[in-house]
């Protein structure tokens, strides 16, 4: 079976997919198609639903990260097999290299620099995005050649503004970094508690790297728990794991 994929129109020259949970071969809270190497789901069924996502990107290599929810971005420059380095972005010029990262809340973000023929790929929890690894990742594609006013980037599934209940110390963090951050903080249920509009500062953090051709998908993983994995939405139902969706792009073998 071929694994459903959302496209965005802002990346439909190169291959790419958001996928979520539809697809796959894991079973109880992992149904069905969970990509996340350090879940605690049977190995062999995580390797059976990558395979299929790699085969539907017709990709030779499916890369992920360890990732850690720094602002690290790596280069890719040869396939490794496993966990992959820790890091949350990456980028490449290989053909035939799916670069991929794994989300259960989390923003995923694929970039492309047509022109210059370099992918991007990058995990950002709000950590993450705190932390700057938007910015880095686009650097790293501009290491290779890439230009910020060519890139486009798509953001795909993740949690949104409405079920993102964050507490003021997170509202402080930013604070202290970016002083313009209160409008991406709208008042909670309590009043210690904001709704925290984490794709709204991920869309301006690319901004202030010079990305201005952006899309995103505008999906809430919570929202829409049936078809796609959520680590909250797990932790409301008292499970003690969750699965990952996988968002990947890729060059095509061939030119």
């Amino acid at each position: 079976m071929t694994p459903p994929r959302l496209k965005s129109p802002a990346l439909d020259n190169t291959v790419h997919g958001f996928f979520g949970r539809e697809g796959g071969v894991s079973e109880g809270m992992f149904a069905s198609l969970n990509t996340g190497l350090g879940s605690s789901d049977d190995p062999q069924r995580v390797t059976e639903n990558r395979r299929r996502c790699r085969e539907a990107l017709g990709a030779a290599h499916l890369l992920t990260l360890y990732q850690v929810h720094s602002a690290d971005a790596v280069i890719v420059t040869e396939p490794w097999r496993g966990a992959g380095p820790r890091a949350d972005g990456m980028a490449t010029r290989m053909r035939g290299v799916a670069l991929g990262v794994l989300a259960a809340d989390c923003m995923p973000f694929l970039f492309i620099d047509a022109e210059a023929e370099i992918i991007g790929a990058a995990h950002a929890g709000w950590r993450g995005a705190l932390a700057g690894v938007l910015g880095n990742t686009v650097a790293a594609m501009t290491t290779l050649g890439a230009r910020p006013s060519r890139i486009r980037a798509a953001l795909g599934p993740c949690l949104r503004q409405p079920n993102f209940e964050v507490g003021l110390d997170v509202v402080r963090a930013f604070a202290e970094k970016h002083p313009d951050t209160e409008q991406f903080f709208a008042p909670g249920a309590a009043a210690d508690k904001r709704q925290f509009d984490l794709a709204g500062f991920g869309r301006a953090e690319l901004a202030r790297a010079g990305v201005v051709h952006l899309d995103d998908l505008d999906v809430c993983t919570l929202g829409e728990k049936s078809a796609y994995f959520s680590y909250r939405a797990s932790r409301r139902a008292n499970e003690p794991d969750y699965g990952r969706n996988l968002s990947a792009i890729a060059l095509p073998a061939q030119p």
